[in-house]
């Protein structure tokens, strides 16, 4: 055990730090970018040494978009007078922007992971990459459907670690997973109106 913890305590304090991130973000503690922020310098190690090179890109936008988000959820538009910012839907407008958007994204992860490196997973990688670039960006906005792509990302990415041969990262995925649910009907039942602290 202790051979183990010696062996993947970056993996380990990587896990602690996104359980809390993750928590804050389904009580919608603006607290949750600095552990997103903290949990992301982590994974760009366990990813770089996996292997998982677009995840590794992925932790690094999580840094960049943890300081957006916080900034967002601080003094973003929409943001009332007790510094809240109030859970949307995602509109009719911004679908296809999204969808668009991610797609573009695994393309261009996927021939750079394809062409340029050893990846052995280069459509999931780059899929999931993707679409946790666009979950994250809404998670800043504040748009309830983020959970939605998030129990897609989560259970999806559980089975890809696994493979690639990581142990205490899946364990992760699938709380992510369940906690994504939690999260959406959570953040459904506060839709357009700022949480009473």
């Amino acid at each position: 055990m202790i051979e183990f913890l010696q062996t993947n305590w970056i993996e380990l304090i990587g896990t602690i730090l996104s359980l809390i991130y993750l928590y804050l973000s389904v009580k919608q503690h603006i607290g949750l970018w600095l552990f997103g922020f903290l949990s992301s310098a982590f994974y760009i190690v366990i990813f770089l040494e996996s292997g998982f090179y677009a995840d590794m890109t992925l932790q690094v936008y999580y840094l960049v978009v943890s300081v957006y988000g916080y900034w967002h959820w601080r003094w973003g538009k929409g943001v009332t007078e007790t510094n809240e910012l109030p859970v949307e839907h995602v509109t009719a407008k911004q679908i296809p922007y999204l969808v668009g958007v991610a797609f573009l994204i695994w393309v261009a992860y996927y021939v750079v992971l394809r062409y340029l490196t050893d990846s052995e997973v280069p459509v999931c990688d780059s899929l999931t990459t993707a679409l946790s670039i666009v979950a994250t960006w809404m998670l800043a906005r504040k748009i309830l459907e983020h959970w939605l792509i998030w129990v897609f990302v989560d259970a999806f990415s559980a089975v890809l670690y696994v493979y690639k041969g990581l142990y205490i990262t899946p364990v992760l995925y699938v709380i992510y997973t369940i906690m994504a649910v939690v999260g959406y009907y959570q953040w459904r039942a506060t839709l357009g109106k700022p949480l009473s602290r």
